[in-house]
């Protein structure tokens, strides 16, 4: 079981969050990637760009913080938080 967190965040508040649950046995990165294409689609988003701050930072935590700077569009809130809660068989 893969899980992963979702959270928007405007003025240091959380708006609103998702886990998204995946149970393929795909690598990790496809797992991710899949995931975060679902919580864009759940939340309306466009997918963010990985800026190479945005990847060091999930490697060292397996959290990253999507702002502005990563999404083409524009976007209401202030950032967009993922982080893996669970990894496992």
């Amino acid at each position: 079981m893969f899980r992963l967190w979702a959270k928007e965040f405007k003025d240091n508040r959380m708006i609103r969050d998702t886990v998204i649950c995946e149970e393929s046995m795909d690598t990790r990165t496809h797992k991710i990637f899949r995931a975060l294409d679902s919580v864009c689609y759940e939340f309306d988003l466009s997918k963010p760009i990985w800026l190479d701050s945005t990847i060091q930072e999930f490697k060292r935590h397996s959290k990253a913080r999507f702002y502005q700077d990563n999404f083409v569009d524009s976007i209401d809130f202030d950032y967009l938080e993922i982080q893996v809660i669970e990894e496992g068989d």
